[in-house]
């Protein structure tokens, strides 16, 4: 068994793998962390390797639990990955990037394959049939654009995501939504199709928090799996197991 340790700004996602199916998922905050890793491998002995992707919200004694337990990978610019990274500043590429790639790699092999994560941010990662890692660009997510709106100006109010009626805002509640919801859809399909434009078959995968709530909304095909990452990450543990 895996267990596998994705640590955002706030929150830590950990997920356990037997081979590939996730049988065990938790998210808990930061502080929780150590808490959280005593009682999973009291409760599932049978892990033996661990990784973890981290922002820097982690600190190094906290990690140190997950080495005390288990034989553990701490996912870096470092790390052997299963394609040709040609990313021009590889140390400053976001490990959670990495995991995304790795997992299109797997899920579609010797494809070109257009990663969208759309989180805090929305990252955009392009692995072509060459199985070559090309980049791609980061954007602010959706909870972004509202807090942008709000803290940037004097009068706006703080808003969080909703169902649109109209694209037409008839309030300025309304008129917010409009713009953030919409301004990010309309990016994102504008996004695809000019990858589409250079890149034949192109396969589009979403993942991210606002998976769900973008997925349905987007013009274009898409494949959304919201643990995507998560599975990146499992297959980079035992990528980097030989």
């Amino acid at each position: 068994m895996n267990l596998i340790v994705d640590a955002g700004n706030t929150n830590v996602k950990l997920a356990i793998f037997k081979k590939s199916e996730i049988i065990h998922l938790e998210t808990v905050v930061v502080d929780l962390f150590v808490e959280a890793v005593k009682r999973i491998f009291k409760e599932f002995p049978k892990i033996e390797f661990s990784i973890i992707s981290s922002v820097g919200s982690i600190s190094e004694e906290q990690i140190k639990v997950l080495a005390i337990f288990s034989e553990l990978h701490e996912l870096s610019h470092a790390s052997k990955v299963p394609f040709k990274n040609s990313y021009a500043s590889p140390q400053t590429l976001g490990v959670d990037r990495l995991a995304l790639s790795t997992a299109a790699y797997y899920y579609n092999p010797h494809q070109n394959n257009l990663v969208i994560d759309a989180g805090t941010c929305v990252t955009y990662d392009m692995i072509n049939d060459f199985d070559e890692y090309l980049g791609g660009a980061i954007s602010p997510g959706l909870q972004m654009r509202y807090n942008a709106m709000h803290y940037q100006t004097s009068k706006l109010p703080l808003l969080e995501k909703k169902e649109l009626l109209d694209y037409i805002g008839n309030t300025t509640e309304n008129c917010l939504h409009s713009g953030a919801v919409n301004g990010i859809t309309l990016e994102i399909d504008g996004v695809i199709n000019l990858y589409k434009a250079r890149f034949k078959n192109l396969t589009v995968i979403l993942t991210g928090g606002d998976t769900l709530f973008l997925s349905k909304r987007l013009k274009n095909t898409i494949f959304a799996d919201s643990k995507f990452l998560l599975k990146g990450l499992n297959y980079l543990l035992e990528y980097n197991k030989h």
